[in-house]
């Protein structure tokens, strides 16, 4: 998979996205609740699945740094992905929250998202995501899974 990269009007590198993520993010306002938002990715290949996350997420970022995921939940990864013209390091744990995806920027800006199992109910997927994004919402992870939880 490739990504486009355009020159905004200030010269600096935009990457935009070949597909379009699904993804939800709350307002840009105060921080309020456990996540930013929702990613429902189309698999479990991180590698595959981040470049158009990424070229979504810098718009509010700007250039993004670094990538902390849960080791049990994505297939293999390579440590580092170029994007945008720059590495960005992708670092897995086990002790990082599961179904949680955080995205640091740069300057140290994050977006913590709650990502939806790939494999998860199309309705139930988009209701956990609309949850997560609401401006006031403050469930917990097993809170908003509990929503989208597979039957």
């Amino acid at each position: 998979m490739t990504t486009q990269e355009t020159r905004a009007v200030s010269g600096e590198r935009r990457t935009g996205p070949e597909n379009t993520p699904r993804l939800r993010l709350k307002p840009k306002a105060p921080i309020t609740g456990r996540v930013d938002g929702a990613w429902w990715p189309r698999s479990d290949d991180l590698t595959k699945e981040l470049p158009d996350l990424l070229a979504v997420l810098s718009v509010r970022l700007g250039a993004i740094d670094r990538v902390m995921y849960n080791l049990a939940e994505w297939a293999n990864v390579p440590r580092r992905v170029l994007f945008g013209g720059r590495a960005v390091r992708l670092d897995g744990y086990t002790r990082q929250p599961a179904n949680i995806l955080e995205v640091l920027g740069i300057g140290r800006e994050k977006i913590l998202l709650l990502v939806v199992p790939p494999h998860s109910d199309p309705d139930r997927a988009h209701e956990t995501m609309m949850t997560a994004a609401a401006p006031d919402n403050a469930s917990s992870v097993d809170d908003l899974l509990g929503i989208s939880a597979i039957d």
